[in-house]
């Protein structure tokens, strides 16, 4: 594969100072037309060999263009921080805003790559972290980013030789370290590797270019005018959005949703729960949840409790009787409403990941990333293929936070029409539960046969293994209440063993 680098122009200094004159000129043009358009993230992965220059490049691209508007990331082994949450978790934080442009380091195929080679991970491992690459890369095409892949390549004598020209002078001495050495007398492996991963991941809406980099300056222009040539394309008119990508494999459940947990009393009990039945149960599951949460076991994992509902239906009295049973320092509620004007600049996924709770810590969503499926889809303000796409997508984030050792619950609170009036009118009443009811409370009533198919969807398609639904009939709210604490104990015992 490498037989195939981009061929490098020979050209003298004048005619080399000349194209790089009118190139950072029409770059600067570029930038700024994309940045005002506000419409499409431009994000550079810069890739290769050691010792290919790739910071020069870098550097490089931040003086040609204009580096206020740009992002630089590189990612080296993670750290403490880094560690605690799922490894796509920095990634997502280092995304740019739409008009804006991220350049990084290896980015997410660094520590696939290295693991690789050091056969740290076999190859379904391998190919599986590649998958998930293609789906992450798929989902920034989707959201209109640019997205460009450089391999910067030199053969291994090549590297033999600029790695010992840079020691000889002291100046540059610092540059070859012994982790550069270490991969150079595993060139031929690292190469194979890579051939691989370029293989396996170059797609239209996300290409890989190989570029020779034996001629530091003239891979600077060939990786310059690729970037101005995208840029342009972009410009000219939005690209075509790429082809669906095959679901993940066991993705979806087949089976029926079902509460996960048995219910307190048999489906469908007429009588109401009493205060005095409610009281010393609740305070029993709340001991039970704060034992587990205390288990030296956890310290290894996370909770993600999910909490969607029609309005009325209990999701935030539920959440005060968990949080009840808590340490205020190891959780978080995140109480969820429509996004943002800057939200609405990043990918739609984007804010949830920022909420990732790191291990030993508790992550509680009133409301969540569902409303894509649920009122962005009902109300019309995600397109048809948006949401569409949306339900693989999920189920890819769930997976993701699942695979570091997250513990996820998702719950879907079951309330009648009848039940649901009857609250509005108490809340409406009630000088403490005004504030609970709103004139869209009232409107999205009226809308319930619209949110009904849109439930079913969402339940059928995102209920998995990994992150199953509980549904929770929540007309009698105690019940409710206790089904929910029940469910979060029985998981969190079978997970901590």
């Amino acid at each position: 594969m490498f037989d195939t680098l981009t061929p490098l122009e020979a050209m003298d200094e004048a005619r080399f100072d000349r194209a790089v004159a009118r190139l950072r000129a029409d770059l600067l043009d570029a930038q700024y037309s994309i940045l005002e358009q506000a419409r499409t993230p431009v994000i550079l992965l810069i890739a290769g060999v050691a010792g290919a220059g790739r910071g020069v490049v870098v550097n490089t691209l931040n003086e040609w263009m204009d580096p206020r508007h740009i992002r630089t990331s590189a990612f080296g082994p993670r750290d403490e921080a880094e560690r605690l949450r799922p490894h796509m978790w920095r990634f997502w934080h280092a995304l740019p805003s739409r008009g804006r442009t991220a350049i990084m380091f290896d980015a997410w195929y660094s520590e696939t790559i290295r693991d690789r080679v050091d056969r740290r991970i076999k190859r379904p491992a391998f190919g599986r972290a590649l998958q998930s690459i293609r789906r992450f890369e798929h989902m920034l095409a989707m959201e209109e980013a640019v997205v460009l892949k450089f391999w910067l390549h030199l053969d291994a004598g090549t590297q033999h030789a600029r790695f010992k020209a840079l020691e000889k002078d002291t100046a540059t001495r610092w540059r070859v370290t012994p982790e550069d050495w270490h991969e150079h007398r595993h060139h031929r492996r690292l190469c194979k590797v890579a051939e691989d991963v370029i293989r396996q991941t170059d797609d239209p809406h996300a290409p890989w270019h190989l570029i020779d980099a034996r001629d530091t300056g003239l891979c600077e222009l060939a990786v310059g005018r690729i970037v101005l040539r995208a840029l342009r394309a972009t410009l000219a008119g939005r690209p075509p959005r790429p082809a669906p990508l095959p679901p993940p494999s066991r993705a979806v459940a087949e089976a029926p949703v079902a509460p996960v947990a048995p219910a307190s009393e048999p489906a469908g009990a007429s009588r109401p729960m009493t205060k005095a039945q409610y009281q010393p149960a609740l305070e029993a599951l709340q001991g039970r949840l704060n034992l587990l949460l205390r288990q030296p076991a956890f310290d290894a994992r996370s909770l993600v409790l999910v909490f969607e509902g029609m309005d009325a239906a209990g999701k935030g009295g539920a959440i005060r009787r968990i949080t009840h049973a808590m340490d205020a320092r190891y959780y978080r509620v995140h109480p969820v409403a429509a996004p943002t004007e800057h939200e609405r600049r990043y990918p739609w996924l984007w804010r949830f990941w920022r909420d990732v709770p790191r291990n030993g810590r508790t992550g509680l969503f009133d409301r969540s990333w569902y409303g894509r499926v649920l009122v962005e889809r009902v109300e019309g303000f995600a397109e048809p293929a948006d949401w569409a796409r949306a339900y693989d997508e999920i189920n890819a984030f769930e997976q993701e936070w699942v695979a570091h050792g997250a513990i996820v619950c998702k719950f879907w609170l079951d309330v009648s029409p009848d039940e649901q009036l009857k609250r509005f009118n108490e809340r409406s009443r009630t000088r403490f539960k005004r504030f609970k009811i709103t004139p869209d409370d009232w409107r999205n009533r009226e809308k319930w046969p619209a949110y009904l198919p849109a439930v079913r969807d969402m339940l059928a398609r995102t209920h998995t293994e990994a992150a199953p639904w509980a549904l929770i009939g929540s007309d009698d709210k105690y019940r409710a209440r206790l089904d929910i604490l029940r469910t979060v104990c029985v998981r969190l015992e079978s997970a901590l063993g």
